[in-house]
């Protein structure tokens, strides 16, 4: 039987590898886009890094580490900086290869039990605020979340014939 811990870490790894593969060659196409209301793969990558704010390693960590017992959630932002609009894509693998790296540090340092533990989350879009657990948010916020996402950009690299 797989243990939660080898199922995220699988998840991470697979999301990892499926992530880069579809943004390899991307470089030049970074911030086209189809139409004005949709995003760009800039756009959609540090959604992902900083989505909840200061990313999934840290809200993981923090909740197995009990140092976090809260969290905003705030859906539908692309967190574009300054700083990340003039980001290459090399930049922006290593932003996301940051979080992954981490997440999958806290994941890997944890143990099945720890998968339990909970944070209360703020639901802003929502008005309400839920307890959810560390196993809730890597089911959840990050692999259907994030495999949304790999679903985007796929999008965009079939439309842009890569």
């Amino acid at each position: 039987m797989t243990s939660q811990k080898e199922t995220h870490l699988s998840n991470i790894r697979a999301i990892r590898e499926e992530l880069f593969l579809l943004i390899d060659g991307m470089d030049y196409c970074l911030d086209w886009k189809p139409d004005p209301e949709s995003w760009s793969v800039r756009e959609v990558l540090y959604h992902l890094v900083d989505t909840p704010e200061g990313g999934m390693h840290s809200l993981i960590g923090g909740i197995l580490s009990g140092e976090k017992d809260q969290f905003d959630l705030e859906p539908d932002l692309n967190n574009m900086s300054e700083g990340r609009l003039s980001a290459d894509m090399a930049q922006a693998r290593h932003d996301v290869g940051a979080i992954l790296g981490g997440l999958e540090q806290a994941v890997d340092a944890a143990s099945d039990s720890d998968f339990g533990k909970s944070i209360l989350a703020h639901l802003v879009a929502r008005g309400r605020d839920e307890q959810r657990t560390a196993q809730q948010l890597l089911e959840g916020l990050f692999a259907r979340h994030w495999r949304e996402h790999l679903g985007q950009i796929r999008e965009l690299r079939e439309a842009l014939g890569v």
